[in-house]
């Protein structure tokens, strides 16, 4: 079954952070389950490199448009490369192939007569690249995300038609409940359609910087019609030579932050409709990392440097933490402190030292050699159902829930070792069949648990499988008592080593 999942392109008009990296390593978790289970995973990433965020941050650098995109690309390139996102494409909206399908889709809406000329007057947000209406103001004429005042702008645009497809939106969310996720986007999003749609600008008459409105080169393409379509473009010319939209379109979920979910909700479903194009499957909206409660965001200047902390902890621990942390969907607080907290107490105690003594133990009392052993009944009925239950987290987008359940295992096979304290059953010989059993429950228990952990935490889990003899990461091996005994253990330096909190202030 074909996956297409993408998180949202980027702005090139400032350097990465740690929301690029939260949204980026979301999906890419969501992919690779996904291709663990067989499916057929197309996973697209990429920049948003026109419209007025990045002309103005282009001049007060003193350098082109075209100039700041080419640099930051690069940078957002190696973001995703760094976080190991398994991107298949990474689009930019200033190439020349996406600028003519953006071209081509439209010149479709405007024959479909979902288009008109008209006069734009009202506030409009530089940094938003967005005009508000009088509900998304604070205090009469500020925007509510960056606080700035927005001075009034009379333009002449081209429109769409957004107000004709009311009905079709409200009956859209009415046959397809879960087509937002969480349940209170949803509602957010009906709610703002339930209000009553405007017609919105098409294009921009006083910009230069964007695609060319083919019909009317005097005007470039409204920023967000040319960045929502890139996730139907890209299918068209990702593999050379190859058009890969029949194999993947519809989208199987957007993943995105909640401070564009009007565009992604609203915008894009209609403006698919316009075009005879399916709408997607699925849009998952996630909360906003916090710093002392307030949102974290390069125009803002409250940010982590997620390239910081993968040199000092590595990216596995990133990837972990910033799944753990907050709930998936949710808004939540990140801290160093919290960062060096789960990754001592559960990476490192939890996680890291469970596999090290699991493969410690065999090497000792077993020779190196994983004993043959029934799986007992009170571990294996833990375990039962494991993989389906996270499949079906996954399958909800629930991330964070999925790791949750997973875990919950990793404590599980904790506290048997402790219960079981295979190194006093070392000691008798009339227990030397116990010691199998235990031996080999940790280690298949150990296995699955790091199965299913590959999406989050993908090179540790790698080392860890090999480590263990048994490198088949596929969902069907995620079953306990699937891996039989016999296989031979290799060595494995500390998965998370302690780093020490000097080096990391």
């Amino acid at each position: 079954m074909a996956y297409y999942v993408t998180t949202p392109i980027y702005y090139v008009n400032a350097e990465p952070h740690l929301g690029h990296a939260y949204t980026t390593i979301a999906a890419d978790v969501l992919a690779r389950h996904m291709r663990q289970r067989g499916e057929d995973v197309f996973f697209l990433t990429g920049t948003d490199e026109h419209g007025e965020p990045v002309a103005l941050a282009a001049e007060r650098l003193g350098t082109t448009p075209r100039e700041l995109a080419d640099r930051n690309a690069v940078r957002f390139r190696d973001l995703a490369r760094q976080v190991d996102a398994t991107n298949d494409f990474f689009i930019r909206t200033s190439d020349e192939q996406h600028v003519a399908a953006v071209q081509e889709v439209l010149s479709r809406v405007e024959r479909g007569g979902h288009v008109y000329l008209g006069t734009y007057e009202g506030r409009y947000c530089p940094r938003c690249a967005d005009f508000k209406t009088e509900g998304e103001l604070i205090d009469g004429n500020r925007c509510a995300i960056h606080k700035i005042e927005l001075a009034l702008e009379r333009e002449e645009n081209y429109f769409f038609r957004l107000s004709a497809f009311q009905e079709p939106l409200e009956r859209l969310y009415a046959e397809r409940p879960g087509f937002v996720r969480p349940e209170n986007r949803y509602n957010e999003a009906l709610s703002f359609i339930r209000q009553g749609l405007n017609d919105i600008s098409l294009s921009r008459s006083q910009l230069t910087w964007g695609v060319p409105v083919p019909w009317d080169e005097r005007h470039v393409f409204y920023v967000w019609f040319d960045a929502l379509l890139n996730y139907y473009t890209a299918l068209t010319y990702a593999r050379p030579g190859e058009d890969l939209s029949e194999r993947f379109w519809p989208a199987t979920v957007h993943v995105m932050a909640k401070d564009i979910l009007k565009f992604h909700a609203v915008i894009w479903p209609a403006l698919l409709m316009a075009a005879e194009l399916e709408v997607p499957k699925h849009l998952f909206v996630h909360g906003y990392l916090l710093m002392e409660e307030e949102k974290m965001s390069k125009s803002l200047g409250n940010v982590i440097d997620p390239f910081q902390v993968m040199e000092l902890y590595g990216t596995d621990a990133l990837r972990y933490y910033l799944m753990r942390e907050v709930s998936f969907g949710q808004d939540g607080s990140v801290s160093t402190e919290g960062f060096e907290t789960r990754y001592t107490t559960e990476l490192a105690n939890e996680y890291g030292n469970l596999a090290s003594r699991t493969l410690a133990m065999v090497a000792r009392y077993r020779d190196g050699i994983v004993p043959e052993g029934e799986p007992p009944d009170a571990l294996a009925g833990d375990f039962d159902g494991l993989a389906e239950r996270v499949g079906e987290r996954f399958d909800a987008v629930a991330v964070t829930a999925a790791l949750d359940e997973i875990w919950r295992l990793v404590r599980r096979l904790n506290q048997y070792a402790q219960d079981e304290a295979p190194w006093q059953l070392a000691k008798d010989d009339d227990a030397a069949e116990r010691l199998d059993q235990v031996l080999y429950a940790l280690a298949e228990g150990l296995r699955v648990v790091t199965v299913l952990l590959h999406p989050f935490v993908p090179k540790s889990a790698e080392r860890l499988l090999a480590a263990l003899g048994d490198e088949d990461l596929s969902l069907d091996r995620a079953q306990f008592g699937a891996g039989g005994g016999g296989t031979r253990i290799g060595e494995l330096p500390p998965l998370f080593p302690r780093v020490a909190r000097a080096a990391a202030a």
